[in-house]
């Protein structure tokens, strides 16, 4: 089996999209993460659900989770309204990491080797000219190597 069999069309979100745009995004369809492109529509990176809260959750929350329990349920249920014009830029990692991309004749093994080692539950597959064609995701990978 090759990537070009589990391959799926994938929503896609740019560096200046709003962060906020891109959590509605992750919510509405239930995605675990979003694929960045640039202009040509070529994966630039790949933005996971848990960085957009990260922009969102208050650095002394993530720092130490007690505080967090303190935190009154108004104030609580307001967090993301940080992510207000804030970008996609703004939730990525600073330290960039290997992107999770991969041709159509990528294997299994080798998409879940690559899904391991980058830590992303999707897979961007691109073609000659490094342009997205789809992506698979964690979930079809496991379908298709889980016996059923």
């Amino acid at each position: 089996m090759r990537a070009r069999e589990l391959l799926t069309d994938f929503p896609t979100v740019r560096l200046d999209s709003p962060v906020v745009d891109a959590a509605r995004l992750l919510a509405e369809q239930d995605l675990p993460g979003l694929i960045v492109v640039d202009g040509e529509d070529s994966p630039v990176t790949i933005l996971p659900g848990t960085q957009v809260l990260r922009l969102a959750v208050p650095g002394y929350c993530q720092d130490d989770p007690a505080l967090a329990r303190v935190v009154d349920e108004a104030h609580a249920d307001a967090f993301l309204r940080e992510l207000h014009g804030r970008t996609v830029r703004d939730a990525l990692p600073r330290q960039p990491r290997e992107l999770p991309v991969t041709d159509p004749e990528a294997t299994v093994l080798e998409l879940a080797a690559l899904m391991a080692r980058t830590h992303s539950p999707l897979v961007a597959v691109v073609d000659e000219h490094r342009r997205l064609m789809g992506a698979v995701t964690l979930q079809a990978l496991l379908d298709r190597m889980l016996p059923v």
